[in-house]
C-alpha cells in the first residue's frame, strides 16, 4: 500500500551527532516531523523512520507486531552509529518505549535518551481480554490526535487493530523488566493532561530506570501528542539543550539545509 501523504520517513545528513526519533502506536513520522526538522536545522544527523504497518491503513498494521517495530528502529540506530560519533534516541508514547529499549540493549552506544509521554502499559480491564478478544474483534476506536491546540491533526489510524494492541501489551510488559538496564542520561517530558497515557506510566519509567542524570519536565499546555501541541517548541528546545550539554559540539558546526 502507498504511504499516506505526510507519513513518509525523514532523514537528514548533518554533523557527527545523530538523533533517532521514534513515532507512536498507530501514528506516523508526521507527529515528530517538526521536531526532526528543528534538530536538522541545528546541524544534527536525524533519522525518523516509518514503523512497519504504520502510515498506510490499519489492516497493514494488523499483520505486524512489536518485533517488527523494534527491528526497524534498531536498524536505523545501527546506521546512525556507523555515521555518527555520538547517537541519541528519542520518542513519543510507544516511540518512547522503543527508545528506552534501545537504551537498555545498546548501553554505551547511546549517549542519552529523550522521551515524551512514554507508554509503560496497556491500561483498563479490556487489556486483559486482548489475548482472546483479538480473535473475535478486529479493531477498537483510535487514539490519534489527542491535541489541545487547534489546527492540523495527527496523521494516525482511526482504528486500533487488536492483534497489534496485544503485541504492544506484550512488548511493554517485557520492557518494564528491562528498564533497570537504562543507565544513560534521561530527559522525560510529560503532559499534565494526557488522555492516552496516564501519569502513572512516566512515573513508572522514572522509578525503574537506573539513570542518575534524570530531568523531568511537565508540559502544562499540551495533551498526549505534545510534539504537535502548544509545548512543541519547548520540547524541541529542551531536547536540543539536553543533547548539547552531553555533546558540546552541537550547534558549533553551523546550520545545515533541511532535506
Amino acid at each position: 500500500m502507498p504511504v499516506l501523504p505526510g507519513a513518509e520517513p525523514y532523514r537528514h545528513e548533518g554533523g557527527e551527532v545523530g538523533v533517532l526519533l521514534c513515532h507512536g502506536f498507530t501514528g506516523s513520522p508526521q507527529s515528530l516531523r517538526p521536531w526532526a526538522e528543528h534538530h536538522a536545522a541545528h546541524g544534527l544527523t536525524v533519522s525518523l523512520p516509518l514503523l512497519p504497518g504504520h502510515g498506510t491503513r490499519w489492516e497493514d498494521m494488523q499483520l505486524t507486531g512489536w518485533q517488527d517495530w523494534y527491528a526497524e528502529v534498531d536498524r536505523e540506530l545501527q546506521l546512525l552509529g556507523d555515521r555518527c560519533s555520538r547517537v541519541f534516541v528519542a520518542g513519543l508514547s510507544m516511540g518512547g518505549a522503543l527508545a528506552l529499549r534501545l537504551a537498555a540493549k545498546e548501553g554505551e552506544r547511546i549517549a542519552g535518551v529523550v522521551v515524551v509521554n512514554p507508554a509503560n502499559r496497556v491500561h483498563g480491564l479490556s487489556a486483559y481480554a486482548l489475548p482472546v478478544a483479538r480473535h473475535l474483534v478486529r479493531t477498537t476506536k483510535g487514539i490519534a490526535s489527542d491535541i489541545a491546540k487547534g489546527g492540523p491533526a495527527e496523521l494516525g489510524y482511526d482504528r486500533v487493530p487488536l492483534h497489534a494492541a496485544h503485541s504492544l501489551r506484550v512488548f511493554l510488559r517485557r520492557l518494564d523488566g528491562e528498564l533497570p538496564q537504562v543507565t544513560q542520561p534521561l530527559l522525560l517530558l510529560r503532559s499534565a493532561q494526557d488522555h492516552v497515557v496516564p501519569a502513572a506510566d512516566p512515573a513508572r519509567v522514572l522509578s525503574r530506570v537506573s539513570s542518575r542524570d534524570v530531568t523531568e519536565i511537565v508540559l502544562e499546555q499540551s495533551y498526549h501528542v505534545a510534539t504537535l501541541d502548544h509545548d512543541a517548541d519547548r520540547i524541541f528546545e529542551e531536547s536540543l539543550a539536553f543533547i548539547g550539554r552531553l555533546a558540546p559540539s552541537v550547534g558549533k558546526e553551523g546550520t545545515a539545509a533541511v532535506g
